[in-house]
């Protein structure tokens, strides 16, 4: 059985969470040492540069690309648009959810208004629903308590 399945490894795509490129994707090219790895964004697809970051500062993805140690910028955007990796990363649940927090943070306080109004109609309606229920198990229940003791 695999301990780790995401490995610090050349080619594994990395989330950075920290610092000026916090959110952007990146390519790890090499392994400088046990704290650091040097990663590229293609700069001109994702806008990371390339540059030595710490690993603590980066997520890995379940995404990897086959791409040779340091890298050239041209061979590395051939590849990472190729494999269409951010499109492949924008169609996962975690992409997806980012995008809905920042959406949320980004709300004006009207917006927050207009969530808050459609939040409390969809209680309602789902507190009707569920009343609704209860009320015919109830009356289900008290037909099959006469049907047991008329027998």
């Amino acid at each position: 059985m695999v301990l780790f399945k995401r490995l610090v490894e050349i080619g594994r795509v990395a989330l950075i969470n920290y610092g000026p490129d916090q959110g952007k994707l990146a390519v790890i090219i090499d392994v400088i040492d046990q704290n650091r790895a040097l990663v590229d964004g293609p700069s001109d697809v994702t806008g990371v540069p390339r540059q030595a970051i710490q690993i603590k500062w980066l997520s890995l993805t379940k995404f990897k690309i086959a791409v040779p140690r340091a890298a050239r910028l041209k061979t590395l955007r051939k590849v990472f648009e190729k494999e269409g990796v951010q499109k492949k990363f924008e169609a996962t649940t975690w992409a997806k959810k980012l995008a809905a927090r920042a959406k949320r943070a980004s709300l004006s306080d009207f917006d927050r208004f207009k969530v808050l109004l459609a939040k409390k109609r969809r209680s309602g309606v789902m507190r009707a629903a569920v009343n609704k229920l209860k009320k015919e198990h109830n009356v289900n229940a008290q037909k099959a308590k006469k049907f047991t003791e008329v027998l």
